[in-house]
């Protein structure tokens, strides 16, 4: 058993442990330990696996959708709030290798962070296990997006569903407040907001991808309720 044990059976593909460690190696940490090599290449690579995964099942199951609408859903499918919720759905933050800095404000749960090392992932299982591994990880995750075609809206804007769901639902508009913490070249951003009964949080590097988190959250809720 290695320490990517449980990873790896979430994940459900056998991915070589080196490889692994390094699609888990944030700059942060890699910086604090000598430079050492860091995720962004494999980042690079899995975005591309990714994008023509997607691209693939949506136009080979959607031959009625445009061109405009097959970009829409596959936008929203790679975005990254969709990528940071897959993450979090397999545990990935916990697995992270993160420099201090990062641990402090909260890196394991950032959304950006997340989405990246989701990508990396990817591409070091494509070169582990190869395309067509590769391809079907990438199916297995985000399958449950694909399958809701009521999230795609809701992942490409957020804001703008939760309104629309809240004014369905006849409930007041949306509120929302945003804390900053953390030094200048640093901040991380916590969005609260709340719609009717339902308050939700997000976090991000920027108030807007905060305020977006937060609201995705906040219209699954009130979705599950319409």
């Amino acid at each position: 058993m290695t320490r990517f044990s449980a990873l790896i059976e979430k994940l459900g593909v056998d991915i070589d442990p080196e490889l692994l460690s390094l699609a888990l190696t944030h700059r942060s940490f890699a910086y604090e330990n000598g430079g050492i090599p860091h995720n962004e290449r494999l980042e690079f690579l899995g975005d591309s696996v990714l994008a023509q995964a997607v691209t693939v099942r949506l136009y080979t199951g959607h031959p009625d959708l445009d061109e405009g609408s097959l970009a829409k859903r596959r936008a929203s499918v790679v975005s990254t709030v969709a990528l940071a919720e897959v993450a979090r759905g397999i545990g990935l933050g916990d697995h992270v290798r993160l420099g201090r800095g990062e641990i402090l404000t909260g890196g394991r749960d950032k959304d950006s962070i997340l989405a990246d090392t989701m990508e990396a992932v990817i591409g070091a299982t494509y070169l582990s296990a190869g395309p067509d591994a590769a391809t079907a990880l990438v199916l297995r995750l985000v399958e449950p997006l694909l399958a809701d075609p009521d999230r795609y809206g809701a992942a490409m804007d957020p804001k703008t569903s939760l309104q629309e769901i809240s004014a369905r639902l006849a409930l007041p508009a949306p509120v929302y407040s945003v804390e900053a913490t953390g030094p200048d070249h640093d901040r991380r951003f916590t969005a609260t907001v709340v719609a009717g009964d339902v308050t939700t949080q997000g976090t991000g590097s920027s108030k807007k991808q905060a305020e977006m988190a937060a609201a995705l959250t906040a219209w699954r809720e009130l979705n599950a309720r319409a």
